[in-house]
């Protein structure tokens, strides 16, 4: 526990808040507001627009701080088809009643994390050991950017190991904790790693890195698309990364941009 600290020192359910959609009529200051947005803002507005963004490979998580115009641009598409994706996507979840993870007490938003993206992780990396070694022990030869692509994947499993170990004993039990003396009105105790804004630092920090595992993967895979006359479990391996990959990009915005923002505003008005 000492050295986890001494690394840092270095259910409220809503409808779901919606993106308007436009139609093609729309005036041109309405879609130069949303061009002017950032991928960040709009996953935060609508869940539905992190489905979007993860089918056309628009980064929401760690390079959301993007104008979505920008984003565009960078995965060669159009303002208008990604707009008009959005529109599609909020038209098919207005009925919807979703967790609203903006408003919901950060005890339940750390539940859910553990319980959801945590657990996901620990159970793939356990699961997909075996199955690399099994398909590349049989392709790796003939395929050479198999045995890459296991050794990216290794590097990252162990990192996502430990972070998630620093966050689980340290960092949230401290949200969780902080919280119910600030609802209960009670002196919020100082965190044994100065702030708040330390270990969030570091998560971000290696939110980052995982970002660039993933990017490295996802390259390397060709998009996760298997070569023509791939077996089941080669087939079955790079499916298991592309969901590995999506629900990681959802974790990291959860934390990233809704759990470490509103710790810190807690933590200052405290």
């Amino acid at each position: 526990m000492t050295k986890v600290i001494e690394v840092f020192l270095g259910p409220q359910i809503t409808s779901k808040p919606s993106i308007q959609p436009m139609t093609r009529g729309c005036e041109e200051d309405e879609m130069s507001a949303i061009a002017e947005k950032t991928v960040r803002d709009l996953a935060l507005e609508s869940s539905s627009a992190t489905r979007v963004f993860e089918r056309l490979g628009i980064d929401y998580c760690c390079g959301g701080d993007k104008p979505l115009e920008e984003a565009c641009r960078a995965e060669n598409l159009t303002l208008d088809e990604v707009q008009n994706a959005l529109d599609e996507a909020q038209r098919e979840s207005d009925s919807a009643v979703v967790r609203d993870w903006q408003r919901a007490p950060l005890s339940e938003l750390i539940a859910h994390i553990n319980a959801t993206h945590h657990r996901y992780v620990r159970q793939e990396i356990t699961r997909l050991g075996p199955l690399f070694e099994k398909v590349c022990g049989v392709h790796g030869k003939s395929h050479p950017e198999l045995p890459h692509i296991q050794a990216v994947f290794r590097g990252l499993a162990q990192e996502l190991t430990q972070h998630m170990m620093k966050e689980e004993m340290i960092l949230f039990p401290y949200i969780v904790r902080m919280e119910e003396a600030v609802i209960q009105g009670e002196p919020v105790l100082p965190p044994p790693f100065g702030t708040v804004a330390n270990p969030v630092a570091m998560m971000e920090h290696e939110h980052d890195s995982a970002g660039s595992a993933l990017r490295a993967i996802h390259g390397a895979s060709n998009g996760y698309v298997a070569p023509d006359g791939a077996c089941t479990s080669y087939q079955a391996l790079y499916r298991a990364l592309a969901e590995f990959e999506a629900d990681l990009h959802q974790h990291i915005h959860l934390e990233n941009n809704i759990l470490f923002p509103r710790a810190l505003k807690m933590e200052h008005g405290a």
